[in-house]
């Protein structure tokens, strides 16, 4: 797998876990405590840690191939935590990604 490529990986996993993360804080949190339904959490919530896993697998293996600074795997990491700011770091993603 080339660099362009597990950055182009990286980047689509990033997404897809910041998509669940929203799900999960908008839509299955309020079925549960405001119509206590928590199956919504159950599901939301296991393909979350699905995708979170696989999202922290992809920055890792996207570090090692671009031969990314710790700095910058750490600040991603924490960005994922953080709810819609892997969105606004995507472009910035790209963009190191062309750089290296």
């Amino acid at each position: 797998m080339t660099q362009k490529t597990s950055v182009t990986l990286f980047r689509w996993m990033a997404l897809a876990e910041a998509i669940s993360y929203l799900l999960l804080l908008g839509i299955a949190m309020p079925f549960k405590y405001v119509w206590d339904m928590p199956l919504a959490v159950k599901w939301v919530g296991a393909a979350h840690g699905a995708l979170f896993v696989t999202f922290c697998l992809s920055l890792a293996f996207a570090m090692y191939k671009a031969a990314w600074p710790l700095s910058r795997a750490v600040l991603l990491f924490i960005a994922s935590l953080i709810p819609l700011l892997p969105f606004w770091l995507d472009a910035k993603v790209k963009a190191w990604a062309e750089e290296s």
